[in-house]
């Protein structure tokens, strides 16, 4: 028997957009990182994966909206950067803002849920095949 518990259960917001984009606390936390190093490498490194990854999420997320979640500049003297634009800055307040919301709204379940889960359950996520639309 392990001594190490089970994570506690936490509700997940993503926001599927039509075409197969989607929003969810992956490309948030990118952002966050971004504000915080100032580049979409840094970023990426932080959140173990490379600049390609990285940048494809940023464009992504740009494609997504009317107005550009993140602005890059390239070479320069300091070698270019990145910097999450006003927009950015509201969706990522929007996006947690969201999060919180739902963690009041699912407490009681998710604390009913949390009392009568098996706590010997295996930890390891099972693997679903993807959906197709």
């Amino acid at each position: 028997m392990s001594t190490k518990s089970a994570p506690d259960l936490t509700p997940v917001l993503r926001i599927d957009f039509p075409h197969a984009e989607r929003l969810g606390r992956g490309k948030i936390m990118l952002l966050e990182l971004i504000r915080e190093t100032g580049s979409i490498s840094a970023a990426g490194r932080a959140m173990d994966m490379s600049y390609r990854r990285a940048w494809l999420l940023v464009s992504a997320l740009n494609r997504m909206f009317k107005e550009d979640a993140v602005s890059s500049q390239r070479g320069g003297k300091q070698g270019g950067g990145a910097i999450v634009t006003p927009f950015g800055e509201e969706l990522i307040r929007r996006f947690r803002s969201m999060e919180e919301r739902i963690e009041q709204a699912l407490s009681d379940d998710i604390a009913w849920l949390e009392e009568n889960r098996d706590p010997e359950a295996p930890v390891e996520p099972i693997i679903y095949p993807a959906r197709r639309s």
